[in-house]
């Protein structure tokens, strides 16, 4: 069996992939550009992508391929369409985030709330010197408790994330998806989401029904100017809103650890806000913790060793 992994620079170095108990060829790629890919998939019977993209006209050139094993959660880079036709098995990582995601979500809500990175900047720029003070308040400093929490996606990472919620007196909201609105009690009408939260983070994947579920019409919903989290998907939030939303001060700050392009190139909108001590960009590491990391390798071969032994498992197609 040959595996042929396309990006192995997005797992960590530290990261050890256990061994496989069967003969194979195992080959591996930091990075792999586009034009690259139908080359190295060629005679490859697994494919091991993270981000690299497997459009259909690519799998085409690999008469070989049984498998491709994401080495993530969401599958939007592979073709599932072609993928289902050829009878090719698509696998992917599930819950190995449980408890880095929902904490880096608190680690950029905590920081939002609290000015830190406006304040520590300022420490560093010599403002506690100019102030002649033992404190100031130039930015603004809120407590979490007994604010409202507006949560969209209710799977396991946006449970965690109320668990914490809850923890530390804040009250989490599950918005129905938007445009429901028979998702029963347990769920609050989007709109009202909108409206009500103090803090609002997403968690769902990108779909075509998801992708820009918060653009203008939402920021202007947005009465309590809320702090808005990204630690799910870029494409998830209109960019190019959000900015606008936060230089017109509808939002009271915003985290995110993704982007429509990662990294973001020259012309992306977020380089607007480099200066905004109210905005935090991460570089897509809310996942990247040592202990979860290593629970996604550990898994991405179990997915490998149980497709060989004929018991597929994590099955997207």
């Amino acid at each position: 069996m040959k595996i042929v992994f396309l990006d192995r620079s997005t797992i960590s170095p530290q990261t050890t992939l256990k061994t496989l108990p069967f003969s194979h060829q195992f080959v591996f790629h930091d990075e792999t550009a586009e034009e690259d890919v139908a080359g190295r998939i060629a005679d490859a019977d697994v494919v091991i992508t993270n981000k690299v993209k497997l459009s259909g006209q690519q799998l085409q050139q690999a008469p070989n391929l049984k498998l491709i094993a994401v080495a993530a959660t969401g599958t939007d880079i592979v073709d599932l369409k072609a993928c289902a036709s050829r009878g090719i098995v698509v696998s992917n990582i599930r819950n190995y985030a449980v408890h880095t995601v929902p904490e880096h979500t608190f680690a950029l809500i905590f920081a939002l709330r609290r000015s830190l990175t406006a304040y520590h900047d300022s420490v560093r720029s010599g403002r506690w010197q100019q102030a002649g003070t033992f404190c100031y308040f130039d930015y603004p400093i809120k407590d979490l408790h007994g604010s409202v929490l507006g949560i969209i996606g209710d799977g396991v990472l946006g449970q965690s994330v109320a668990a914490i919620a809850r923890a530390l007196g804040i009250q989490p909201l599950f918005a129905t998806y938007k445009g429901r609105q028979d998702m029963g009690p347990l769920y609050t009408p989007f709109e009202e989401v909108m409206r009500r939260s103090d803090i609002i983070t997403l968690h769902c994947p990108l779909t075509p029904q998801t992708r820009d579920v918060i653009d203008t019409p939402e920021f202007e919903m947005m009465e309590r100017r809320p702090l808005l989290i990204n630690t799910a998907r870029g494409g998830l939030v209109n960019e190019s809103a959000l900015v606008d939303a936060l230089k017109s001060g509808k939002v009271g700050g915003a985290g995110f650890d993704v982007a429509t392009q990662e990294p973001p190139g020259v012309d992306h909108p977020f380089h607007q806000l480099k200066d905004t001590p109210n905005f935090i960009l991460t570089p897509h590491v809310a996942w990247a913790s040592d202990e979860a990391v290593q629970g996604l390798a550990d898994q991405l071969i179990d997915n490998i060793i149980a497709f060989a032994r004929g018991t597929p498992r994590n099955v997207v197609v």
